[in-house]
């Protein structure tokens, strides 16, 4: 074996073993990261939670399960075979109060005033008119809910490898000319990722 050729089995096997250790630590790191979101919320029995792009659907059996029976979660999602996935998410976990929606490029479809909160998870970079979703997502909260928003920046690891991402000051610009106000900043896991979670003010 040529020396290119134990540099690229090296860089394989080693390649292997970061993603073996990345597959093994996701369900605790997922819920260390739920556990945070639901304190900032905060959840409770009885809320009223949507999350959109919800992806697989991990984070809305998660909101789903501390919610509990008396409580309504809805999923949106664009894409069809990701509304199959959260769809059979929800079957396995056994939940019934989960409410799977066909979501729009400018708008959430959920119920206007349906919301105690409302979630974005590595979302907002994705949207094609964020001034219209914002506003979707006003209509949709009840007076005072919370608009949760993690995202990462722009000029992070994440962001140069993605060109995606979303600068912190520009996304509570947007969101607060929408009608919000900030109740906090921070910090969040992954590389250069941030929460915004803001408050509706105004009766829109």
């Amino acid at each position: 074996m040529t020396t290119r050729a134990r540099i690229f089995v090296a860089a394989g096997v080693l390649l292997a073993a970061c993603i073996a250790v990345v597959l093994l630590a996701a369900p605790r790191l997922r819920r260390a990261e739920a556990d945070r979101l639901a304190g900032l919320l905060p959840l409770r029995d009885g809320m009223t939670v949507a999350e959109i792009g919800a992806g697989n659907g991990w984070l809305t059996v998660d909101v789903a399960q501390r919610v509990g029976p008396s409580g309504r979660v809805y999923s949106t999602e664009l894409d069809a075979d990701r509304l199959t996935d959260i769809r059979e998410a929800v079957r396995e976990a056994g939940l019934s109060n989960v409410t799977v929606i066909e979501a729009g490029v400018e708008a959430t479809n959920l119920p206007a005033g349906c919301c105690d909160a409302i979630v974005m998870r590595r979302v907002y970079h994705h949207l094609s008119d964020p001034s219209r979703i914002t506003a979707s997502i006003h209509q949709a909260l009840k007076p005072g809910g919370r608009l949760a928003i993690i995202e990462f920046e722009t000029d992070g690891v994440l962001g140069w490898i993605t060109r995606m991402g979303t600068d912190q000051a520009d996304l509570l610009d947007a969101v607060g000319a929408a009608g919000f106000e900030v109740v906090t900043t921070q910090e969040w896991p992954g590389w250069d990722h941030y929460i915004a979670v803001l408050r509706k003010i105004g009766d829109g």
